[in-house]
């Protein structure tokens, strides 16, 4: 199996704003508040040093500023960190089969196409549509999974259920990166929080497995109803599919425009990993 890795650079990327400076520009004395009042005060016509406030000037100031604080080791700090180094792995073909490797950690998928007019405007941005992790240890009764293979057992799973929804595998794409499940349950959770992707918020139902024999008369689910085709058994349809499509637009509408507000920064180019 051969690899082919090439950089794409992303141009139209939206730069996060410069951070807001706080040292002043140069002033004249007269626009300084302590140099009025003292003028005012005192009858003084020139310059008055800056250092001379009152009291009650100074308290005033004390509560206008306060340094930033930073704890590198806080559960913010550490997701901020797993979620910008995780968006710096390639992203990796879904055309063909997943080769096997082992390990567990933090996935998301993401729309490369062109051909889906529901998912353009995610095309060149680093907006998951679906965001999930693959644990080594089952984490409701803390026994360790069974196979080695987590992570990519859940690739190969939603790779089907993209390509049994009609949609095009080849303008879909993974991010993968493996990592303690501690770490996995925080990446996910910053990524699901900062960006809420669209198959885990809105379209639901995408991540969900078969259902067994007691819960098959459940209802299609919403990604169902839009992507209409897994083979799966369900209970009936109650979801209206051109709410849900709109529902969807409005919502990639929204992620786009609050694009810039997470805490970390985008990378400026993707590197696009191609298995054959």
């Amino acid at each position: 199996m051969s690899k082919t890795i090439k950089f794409v650079p992303i141009n139209e990327l939206p730069r996060l704003p410069p951070k807001r400076r706080l040292l002043m520009s140069s002033t004249s004395a007269s626009d300084v508040p302590s140099v009025r009042l003292y003028g005012a005060r005192f009858g003084l016509t020139g310059p008055v040093p800056l250092g001379r406030s009152t009291p009650d000037e100074q308290e005033s100031m004390a509560s206008e500023y306060t340094p930033e604080s930073f704890d590198p080791l806080s559960t913010e700090q550490i997701a901020i960190t797993i979620c910008q180094i995780f968006e710096r792995q390639p992203l990796v073909s879904m055309t063909y089969e997943i080769p096997r490797f082992e390990g567990s950690g933090l996935y998301a998928l993401y729309y490369r196409g062109g051909s889906v007019d529901l998912y353009l405007p995610l095309a060149t941005l680093q907006i998951p549509v679906y965001a999930g992790q693959a644990l080594s240890s089952n984490s409701a009764t803390g026994e360790r999974v069974r196979g080695r293979f987590p992570l990519h057992s859940r690739l190969k799973s939603h790779r089907t259920s993209i390509m049994e929804g009609g949609l095009p595998i080849s303008e879909f794409r993974f991010r993968a990166l493996l990592l303690p499940d501690v770490h996995a349950d925080l990446g996910e959770n910053g990524l699901r929080v900062g960006y809420q992707p669209l198959w885990n918020s809105k379209l639901t139902g995408f991540g969900s497995r078969e259902q067994g024999a007691t819960t098959r008369q459940s209802k299609k689910s919403k990604w169902d109803t839009v992507h209409d085709g897994r083979r799966r058994t369900h209970g009936g349809i109650v979801h209206d599919v051109e709410a849900l499509i709109a529902q969807a637009k409005a919502h990639i509408e929204w992620q786009v425009d609050g694009y810039d507000t997470l805490p970390w920064p985008h990378p400026v180019g993707e590197a696009l990993l191609d298995l054959d």
